[in-house]
C-alpha cells in the first residue's frame, strides 16, 4: 500500500511540476511580458593574479572582483581574494578574505578609489631555536587610491588609512595597483 501511495504521489508531483512550468513559461510569451533587465550591461568583471617564485621563496595571488557600473562616474563591487606565500624552510602564510569598492571618474582617465578590505590571515614562522610559532589574525584595510585609467585598465597608488605597522598583512601603507576589467 505505502508503495503504492508514493507512485501516486510521484505521478501528481511530476504533473503538477509540468502544468506549472507550462503557465509560467506561457505567462513570458507575449504583450504582457516584463522588458529584458539591462542589469548584466552594467556589470564588469576583472581582478587581478600575481605570481613570485625564486629561490627558495613563493608568493601566488588570486583576487577576482567585479563591479556594476551606476553610470559613466561611478562604480561599485566586490571581490574576493586568496594568497598563499613561503620562504623555504622559515615562513608560510595562507591569506584569504573579501573587499568591497567604490569607483569614481571624474575624468576619463582619472579613477579614485575606496576599498574596504577584510583578510584572514594565518602565518607559520620556523625557527630552529624558537620552534614554530602560529599567529592568526583578521587584518582590516580602508584603502583610498588613484590612477591612471586607459580603458580597462587602471594603474595607481592606494594608502592603507588602517594601516598598524605591529600587526598587518602589508609591509607599507603605500603600495601600487593595477586593476583590469572586461
Amino acid at each position: 500500500m505505502a508503495k503504492n501511495s508514493v507512485k501516486i504521489l510521484t505521478k501528481t508531483l511530476t504533473l503538477l511540476f509540468f502544468i506549472g512550468t507550462t503557465i509560467g513559461l506561457y505567462g513570458q510569451i507575449g504583450p504582457t511580458a516584463h522588458p529584458k533587465s539591462d542589469f548584466w550591461k552594467h556589470v564588469q568583471f576583472g581582478g587581478g593574479f600575481g605570481i613570485n617564485i625564486g629561490s627558495g621563496f613563493t608568493d601566488v595571488t588570486l583576487a577576482p572582483s567585479g563591479i556594476y557600473n551606476l553610470n559613466h562616474y561611478v562604480s561599485i563591487g566586490a571581490g574576493l581574494q586568496g594568497s598563499i606565500v613561503s620562504q623555504k624552510d622559515y615562513y608560510s602564510s595562507g591569506i584569504y578574505g573579501v573587499n568591497v569598492l567604490t569607483l569614481f571618474n571624474p575624468v576619463e582617465e582619472i579613477q579614485i578609489s575606496l576599498e574596504v578590505e577584510q583578510v584572514r590571515v594565518n602565518n607559520t614562522f620556523r625557527n630552529p631555536t624558537m620552534g614554530t610559532i602560529k599567529e592568526n589574525f583578521w587584518n582590516t584595510g580602508l584603502f583610498i587610491g588613484a590612477g591612471y585609467r586607459m580603458e580597462n585598465v587602471t594603474v595607481g597608488m592606494r594608502y592603507n588609512l588602517l594601516y598598524n605597522k605591529d600587526k598587518n598583512v602589508y609591509s607599507d601603507a603605500l603600495m601600487p595597483f593595477i586593476r583590469v576589467y572586461f
